[in-house]
C-alpha cells in the first residue's frame, strides 16, 4: 500500500495507460480521480474500481477553467491533491511541410500546455500542503524523432525540459516533478495509429508491433501496467530523492545505434565482419 492516504489526479485516465495508472494507484491505497474529455470512458474505467476510491472529472485539459476544476474536483474528493500524473495527450501524424497548423497547435495545447496548466493549477495547493509530486507521461519520442511526427516529438520534448523547470523551481517548496519517456505501448490509441501500416503490410497489428520491436533488446513492446509501475515508483516514497528525472520505459529501443543496426540487416558487423 505504497500510496495509502494519497490522493492522485490523472489526467487521460479514460483508457490505455492512464487507467492502468488509475488502477494500480487504487490497488496502492491512493483515492484517485480520472479525469478525460470523455465522460463514458471515464465511468466505465471508474466502474471497475471501488466507489469509494475513485472519482471522475470531465474536462480538457487545453482550457484553463477545465484544469482548475479539476485540481478542485480532488481537492473536494478527499481535501487534499498530493500527486499529479499528467497523462493525457494525442500523436497524430504529419511531415513539417504538410501539417495543418491548427492541428500542431492542437497536439501542442494538449500535449504541453495542457501539463502546464494542469501543473499551474495544481502546484500552489501542493506547496501550501508541504509538498506533493508530479509523474509527466512523455514519450521515447521526446529524446529521438519518429518519421513524420514532428508535433508530437517537439510537444513532448518541451515535456520533458518543462519537467526539469518544474523541479528546479518548485524543489525547495517539497514538490517533486519527474518525467516518464515510454516507447512502444499497446494501447488503444497506438492500435488505431498503426492500423494503416498493418494494411499495408498485408498483416494486423501483432504483426507491425514484431516489426516495430524487432531491433529492440527487449523485442517486445511495453503493456501499459508496465509503465503505470514505473508511475507508482516516482509516485510514492520510494523515489522520494528522484526529482528532474527522465526515466526511460522502451524495452532498451533507445540504446540502439541506427547505423550498426542498417549493418546488421545487411549481414554485417563492425568491419565487415
Amino acid at each position: 500500500m505504497r500510496l495509502e492516504g494519497k490522493t492522485a489526479l490523472v489526467t487521460g485516465g479514460g483508457a490505455g495507460i492512464g487507467c492502468a495508472i488509475a488502477e494500480l494507484f487504487v490497488a496502492e491505497g491512493a483515492n484517485v480521480v480520472i479525469s478525460g474529455r470523455r465522460q463514458n470512458l471515464l465511468d466505465e474505467v471508474a466502474g471497475t474500481l471501488p466507489s469509494q476510491c475513485i472519482a471522475t472529472c470531465a474536462g480538457d485539459v487545453t482550457r484553463v477553467e477545465d484544469a482548475a476544476e479539476m485540481v478542485q474536483a480532488a481537492l473536494g474528493f478527499t481535501g487534499r491533491l498530493d500527486i499529479l500524473v499528467n497523462n493525457a495527450a494525442i500523436d497524430p501524424a504529419g511531415s513539417v511541410a504538410d501539417l495543418d497548423p491548427d492541428q500542431w497547435r492542437q497536439v501542442v495545447d494538449i500535449n504541453l500546455t495542457g501539463p502546464f496548466l494542469m501543473m499551474r493549477a495544481a502546484i500552489p495547493h501542493m506547496v501550501t500542503a508541504g509538498g506533493g509530486v508530479i509523474v509527466n507521461v512523455s514519450s521515447l519520442a521526446g529524446i529521438r524523432c519518429l518519421p513524420g511526427m514532428p508535433a508530437y516529438c517537439a510537444s513532448k520534448a518541451g515535456l520533458n525540459m518543462l519537467t526539469k523547470q518544474v523541479a528546479l523551481d518548485y524543489g525547495p517548496q517539497g514538490v517533486r516533478c519527474n518525467v516518464v519517456c515510454p516507447g512502444a505501448t499497446r494501447t488503444a490509441m497506438l492500435e488505431h495509429s498503426l492500423a494503416p501500416a498493418a494494411k499495408a503490410l498485408g498483416t494486423d497489428i501483432d504483426g507491425v508491433l514484431a516489426i516495430l520491436s524487432s531491433k529492440s533488446p527487449l523485442r517486445r513492446v511495453a503493456s501499459p501496467e508496465e509503465v503505470a509501475r514505473v508511475c507508482l515508483h516516482l509516485a510514492s516514497e520510494e523515489s522520494s530523492f528522484i526529482t528532474g528525472a527522465e526515466i526511460v520505459v522502451d524495452g532498451g529501443a533507445h540504446i540502439v545505434d541506427v547505423n550498426g543496426t542498417a549493418l546488421s540487416d545487411a549481414g554485417l558487423g563492425w568491419g565487415g565482419s
